[in-house]
Formats: structure tokens, C-alpha cells, sequence
């Protein structure tokens, strides 16, 4: 079958909830994917970073053909030989002191948004049914009922109600309206340390901070929802160590998985994580054997490999260089790490020229019509890197 055979059996018997680039990926290595006629392209999305360690890493894959022929799921009816070793590489690699393991990151924030809910009822001594959480406008946590109801998205909220009460939205990078905010029912602060979704909107410096002696002067939690910024794609493991603005709550997911499989978890301590009893959360397939395996192996070729080193270079690299392309409709070039963006002049239209980059070999995808998103795996080289740069070079002159 052709590129466009699969194409149309996806339009045919697929849900249109997407409107995904025209390109079929049939096969992937690295920070390269091939589609069915054989044409290679740089994948500068990487499964919008879930695929932070490359795509079919072989520590990775090597670990999934291991746990395979053993055991893959038991549920959490008893326990297995791989989730306790799982949940301790997560907290030593993350410096937290439990964790929580589910499947998706929108069940990291749900689990999240429970966590900080019934600390509030139970340690705060907010009546139960008042607890409100702030939230940044312009996020995106998911798409569950609770996540667009913390969204101003339009698209996102249509025609869903009723939407989940106990959200207060404010401005994001505005640490003044959340603590303008903060009254007796607060319980918790809600954001993405850079707003991935909204373009790699990355707040002024000292924001982080700010939030975090915000809560600890009111007493209560800070979330920090890492699901798409987090393990290494900034230049730091988690983007909030650029301000050591550490949160109480820390939502993950993505690249937890290894570009593989669905993996997630909250990580927190004891002191937050103690309010979950048994039957008040749950997951059948939440730390099953194959996952916790994966994860494991995920965490370790990001430390051995030193990937938050590699995207801090890399990503000064390409910030600097691609900002030098002379492009009148290039309005900035913003970003940490291998998390970037490319922001056109206002009413500019960029699926164009994502179709452009795709015909000269670079997948990457646009957001909030004017802005593309550049991410590629952290474990591409500088060659690879510059190799990339020029065809969006040769693209963006053309404009």
C-alpha cells in the first residue's frame, strides 16, 4: 500500500478529532522516520516529546523483549518484580519520595488535581466541595473533562458542559493575579513551566520562583504539570531547576515511555502523597510489569547519556541559527533546550510551510496557526542538527 492508500483508510473509518500532517510514518530510528515509499525525514515533533530518547532506542527496546517473555500485566490486585525497582529509579531520578504510577499524562493530572483536592479537605481544612485549584490561561493539561475545564480554549470546550468547577484562571507568567487570587478555599497552583501547546510560551525569568514563595507564604501546593517539558527537553532533567523552584506535586508522562508505550505518574512527598488510601485511586494497568521495565529503561539512557546536556547545546544552536535566516515573516525564535518555536507575523498561516519542510524532509507541525513547534529527539547530533537547520533554512527563504 501507498502513502496515500493509508491516508484515506484513516479518513474513512478514523474519528477526524486530528487534523495530522499529510505523511505516513511506516518506520523510525533515531531522530529519523521513513515513510512507506522509502523517503526520509527528520521527526522535529517527536511524538510531541515522547520520544526524548529516540525513536526505537535499543536499551529500551532490548528491555521490552526481556520483559515480554516473563510477565507484562498482573494489575494492582498484587505485586510485581519490576514496579518497586521502577518507582525507585523514578524518585532518585526525580529527588522526590513517592510516586504514583499511571498510563497517560492526562491521568497524571487528574491524579494530580485528586492529590491536591483531598490534601486541601484533609490537611489544608477546606470544606470539601470548596477546594479551587488556579490555573494559567492558555494551558493545556489534556483532554479529559477536568483539563478543558481549567482551558480557555474554545475547541477544546465546545459543547462539552457542564464543565468541572473549582478553577480560577489567570494570565500566565502574571505570578501577581495568582497570588491576587489565593483566598481560603485555595488549595493548590496549577501550570506548565513552559506552555507547550500555546506555542513554547516560556514565562519571564523568576516566575518559577516567585510561584513557588507564593505557596509556601499561603501554604499551599504547586503543581507543576512537567508532562511535555519534563526529563531533559529544556537542557535540565525538569524545567523548573532552571529556577529551583521546586514543586510539591510534579505531573510526568511522555518520554517516561520511551516513545513505546503510554507511562505517567505523579511524583510527590510523603507528606502529599499519604492522603491516597487504598480505593481512593487507581489503575488496572497503572505500574504493570512491561511499563515499569520500559521505564526503567527510559530514566537510564537519559542519565548515562546525558540527553539534558545535549539538548542545552543544541538548543542555542538552533535558537541563534535559525533566528539568523533572513525571513521577513519570522516574527522570534523562543525556546529552552530542544523545546522551540518558530513565531510568524500575526494572520500568518504556517501549515504551508510545515508542508514545505515536509517535501524537503522535516516533519514538524504547527500551533495556534502563526507558530511551528521544533522538538526533535535529544539523542540528535550536531551534524544531524545543522543538516536539519538548513532545509528549514532553504524553506523559510523562500517565504
Amino acid at each position: 500500500m501507498k502513502s496515500q492508500d493509508y491516508i484515506a483508510l484513516d479518513d474513512t473509518f478514523g474519528a477526524h478529532n486530528y487534523h495530522p500532517l499529510p505523511v505516513v510514518i511506516a518506520e523510525a530510528k533515531g531522530c529519523k522516520v521513513k515513510d512507506p515509499e522509502g523517503k526520509s525525514y527528520f521527526d522535529f515533533l517527536s511524538a510531541y516529546s515522547a520520544v526524548n530518547q529516540g525513536h526505537l532506542h535499543p536499551r529500551i527496546v532490548d528491555a521490552v523483549k526481556d520483559q515480554l517473555e516473563r510477565v507484562t500485566l498482573t494489575s494492582r490486585a498484587f505485586h510485581n518484580d519490576k514496579m518497586g525497582l521502577f518507582l525507585k529509579k523514578l524518585c532518585e531520578f526525580t529527588g522526590y519520595e513517592m510516586a504514583l504510577p499511571m498510563n497517560t499524562g492526562a491521568e497524571a493530572v487528574e491524579t494530580a488535581l485528586k492529590a491536591a483536592r483531598r490534601w486541601g479537605a484533609e490537611v489544608r481544612g477546606v470544606p470539601n466541595g470548596r477546594q479551587t485549584i488556579i490555573c494559567a490561561e492558555g494551558n493545556f493539561h489534556g483532554r479529559t473533562l477536568a483539563a478543558i475545564s481549567m482551558s480557555i480554549d474554545q475547541d477544546s470546550l465546545v459543547n462539552y458542559g457542564p464543565y468541572v468547577p473549582g478553577f480560577v484562571k489567570v494570565p500566565y507568567a502574571d505570578a501577581r493575579a495568582v497570588e491576587d487570587k489565593i483566598d481560603e478555599n485555595t488549595v493548590a497552583v496549577m501550570v506548565e513551566p513552559i506552555q507547550g501547546e500555546a506555542g513554547v510560551v516560556v514565562p519571564p525569568e523568576g516566575y518559577l520562583a516567585r510561584l513557588r514563595s507564593i505557596c509556601n507564604r499561603h501554604g499551599i501546593l504547586l503543581i507543576f504539570d512537567e508532562i511535555q517539558t519534563g526529563f531533559c527537553r529544556t537542557g535540565k532533567r525538569f524545567a523548573w531547576q532552571w529556577e529551583e523552584a521546586r514543586p510539591d506535586i510534579m505531573c510526568l508522562g511522555k518520554a517516561l515511555g520511551g516513545g513505546i508505550m503510554p507511562i505517567s505518574a505523579i511524583v510527590a512527598d510523603r507528606k502529599v502523597m499519604e492522603v491516597f488510601t487504598p480505593g481512593t485511586h487507581g489503575s488496572t494497568f497503572g505500574g504493570n510489569p512491561l511499563a515499569s521495565a520500559i521505564g526503567i529503561a527510559a530514566i537510564e539512557v537519559l542519565e548515562e547519556e546525558r540527553l539534558e546536556e545535549n539538548a542545552e547545546r543544541l538548543g542555542a544552536i538552533f535558537r541563534a541559527e535559525v533566528a539568523a535566516i533572513p525571513c521577513p515573516k519570522m516574527r522570534l525564535v523562543r525556546g529552552k533546550g530542544l523545546l522551540n518555536a518558530v513565531v510568524f507575523e500575526e494572520g500568518f498561516e504556517a501549515w504551508n510551510v510545515c508542508i514545505a519542510l515536509r517535501d524537503e524532509g522535516l516533519l514538524a507541525k504547527q500551533t495556534h496557526g502563526n507558530i511551528i513547534r521544533f522538538a526533535p529527539p535529544l539523542v540528535i547530533g550536531e551534524k544531524e542538527l545543522r543538516e536539519a537547520i538548513a532545509i528549514i533554512a532553504r524553506v523559510f527563504k523562500r517565504l
